[in-house]
């Protein structure tokens, strides 16, 4: 798989994971293109942290990951640590993804991209774990990955889905803040 600045990196064999398509991870950054330079990124559900991978490409300060998937976690580590710059700084949790949030209380993210495998169960979990955990940035956003056959963007206090994207069979819900 290559990246932005036509960067090879490695992913997972098999399919355990679904790569980001090209396509959607270049809507992506088009979408947040003024706001990766200095974010601070968080990859949830990281697979071998393409997304990730891009983020630090296009300049982000930080990238945390969690992967529950140990061999996706030495891949995410080492894709990341060859695209890293000496300013910039990654961090990969590996653990079930709703666990593992507990471990950054107290952590704000600007950019937060969650991509589960599309039938996971937790898709409301994760966007209620986001708020109570208050990770997101006042002024940050999020963006989940997700087939529209298998799940519907939801809307909680604290979290405002203010645009829907959709290619192919992947749908991209972003979200801000709302006043808490």
């Amino acid at each position: 798989m290559r990246i932005y600045g036509n960067r090879q990196i490695k992913t997972l064999a098999g399919e355990q994971t679904r790569p980001t398509l090209a396509k959607v991870r270049e809507a992506i950054f088009n979408i947040w293109q003024g706001q990766v330079q200095g974010c601070v990124w968080l990859d949830l559900c990281a697979g071998s942290g393409s997304m990730g991978a891009e983020a630090l490409c296009r300049g982000a300060m930080k990238a945390v990951g969690i992967e529950k998937n140990p061999r996706g976690c030495r891949i995410i580590n080492e894709n990341w640590q060859k695209v890293t710059k000496e300013h910039q700084s990654f961090q990969v949790l590996k653990g079930d993804v709703l666990k593992r949030m507990e471990a950054l209380g107290g952590d704000r993210f600007d950019l937060i991209y969650f991509d589960p495998p599309y039938a996971a169960k937790f898709y409301d979990a994760v966007l209620e774990k986001v708020i109570a955990l208050d990770l997101l940035n006042p002024d940050g956003e999020m963006a989940v990955e997700y087939d529209p056959k298998l799940w519907q963007p939801i809307e909680l206090e604290g979290l405002k889905k203010i645009k829907d994207k959709h290619y192919g069979k992947s749908a991209i819900a972003f979200y801000c803040r709302t006043n808490l």
